[in-house]
C-alpha cells in the first residue's frame, strides 16, 4: 500500500517536473521523485541502494543543476 502511495507521488511530482515553466521548480520536483524512489528501495529492504539514491540523485545531482541554472542567463520575454 505504500508503495502505491509512493509511486503516485513519483508520477505526480514528475508530471509537475514537466508541466512547470521554471527550472528551478523542475529541479526540485525532480529532487521529490528522486527522494521517494530512495524511500521506495528502503521499504524493499535494500538501504545500501537508498542511501546512495538520496545522497547522489537527490543531493549531488539537484546541486549541480541548481548551479548549472544560475550560471545561464534567463530570457525574458
Amino acid at each position: 500500500m505504500i508503495i502505491i502511495v509512493l509511486l503516485a507521488g513519483m508520477i505526480a511530482f514528475a508530471l509537475f517536473a514537466v508541466i512547470s515553466k521554471d527550472l528551478l521548480y523542475s529541479v526540485i520536483f525532480l529532487a521529490f521523485v528522486s527522494l521517494m524512489l530512495s524511500l521506495s528501495f528502503l521499504i524493499l529492504q535494500a538501504p545500501d541502494i537508498a542511501i546512495t539514491e538520496a545522497t547522489v540523485k537527490a543531493g549531488l545531482m539537484t546541486l549541480i543543476f541548481v548551479i548549472a541554472i544560475q550560471k545561464t542567463v534567463r530570457l525574458e520575454k
